[in-house]
């Protein structure tokens, strides 16, 4: 196992990164937010390791195929590599929500392997998402914080359940989740 010494951005892929479009199985209908590749470009040059946490049940209700789910991941890391974005590695928890999954959101699993597999220090790293099982996963994980978006289901559920996001940072975008992330580093250093 390697030292626990890097920070990681850990990052839910729809309604996040790409318009959530219900159970999205064809790389055709990805459409990547506005700002996103040079976000993470940033992340990357202040030394985050990037990963993608996704829950994907529509593959375990049968709506489309694992293959479905990682043509549409290839295209989108084909076209964030044009902005040169690297991610580490990308986690897919396909189980349907009533079926046992050992790492669908909210489980930690995933973060957990991250910081087995790279040496990730939970401690220093973020989880951003736009639904509240993203930043339960965070919170289970120990991450510094977990941080909302209004992208995606964000706005609905700051609206909706504002009470249980008191532990959460909440922001309009990804980009202005990178303002956070990149403002709490320097503070840790000055």
């Amino acid at each position: 196992m390697p030292p626990v010494i890097n920070k990681a951005v850990f990052l839910d892929r729809d309604g996040t990164l790409i318009q959530d479009c219900d159970y999205l199985s064809r790389p055709e209908d990805v459409v990547i937010f506005p700002g996103v590749g040079p976000a993470l470009h940033q992340l990357q040059k202040a030394g985050f390791l990037l990963f993608i946490v996704t829950n994907q049940s529509g593959v375990g209700r049968g709506y489309f195929t694992l293959d479905d789910v990682e043509r549409v991941n290839r295209h989108l890391l084909n076209e964030l590599a044009h902005e040169n974005v690297r991610f580490e590695k990308i986690y897919i928890a396909p189980e349907a929500p009533d079926t046992p999954s050992r790492g669908r959101k909210p489980s930690p699993q995933f973060l957990l392997d991250a910081r087995d597999e790279f040496g990730v220090n939970l401690s220093e790293s973020f989880i951003i998402g736009d639904k509240l099982i993203d930043l339960e996963c965070g919170w289970n994980a120990g991450v510094k914080k977990s941080i909302l978006v209004r992208t995606g289901y964000g706005a609905e559920l700051e609206q909706n359940s504002p009470d249980k996001l008191s532990p959460a940072v909440v922001v309009d975008n990804l980009h202005a989740a990178l303002a956070f992330i990149l403002k709490t580093s320097q503070t840790l250093k000055s």
